[in-house]
């Protein structure tokens, strides 16, 4: 075989599979987007959004404290507090938030029935 040949023959396979995996991601876009959502899945995608937001807002609250002298600082208590921060976020979602999960709720749920 000659170069220009395994050179075509690659490019030809390349194709072949680009087209393929654009077939399927649009049917795999296709079926999802023709698929309801349940209240269940609304609400939990509503509650993460809301512990999200939560998280960004507290995290310049915990940014602004000192770390202890000795033993504190660093970049693992950088890390540590925004993990930290970032579960305070989700329990406070999980204990009812601040409404926002559940205005969320109802606008995914409204979308969808104005699809259909």
């Amino acid at each position: 075989m000659t170069d220009t040949t395994v050179t075509n023959t690659l490019a030809a396979a390349q194709t072949s599979r680009a087209q393929t995996s654009r077939a399927q991601t649009s049917q795999a876009q296709t079926s999802q987007a023709k698929s309801p959502v349940s209240a269940q899945s609304a609400k939990q995608v509503g509650q993460e959004f809301e512990a999200l937001f939560l998280s960004e807002m507290l995290a310049p609250v915990f940014e602004s404290i000192d770390s202890d002298g000795m033993f504190g600082g660093g970049q693992g208590e950088e890390i540590y507090r925004s993990l930290m921060v970032q579960e305070y976020g989700k329990a406070i979602a999980q204990g009812g938030g601040v409404g926002i999960a559940d205005m969320v709720q109802r606008e995914i749920l409204k979308m969808q029935e104005n699809q259909q």
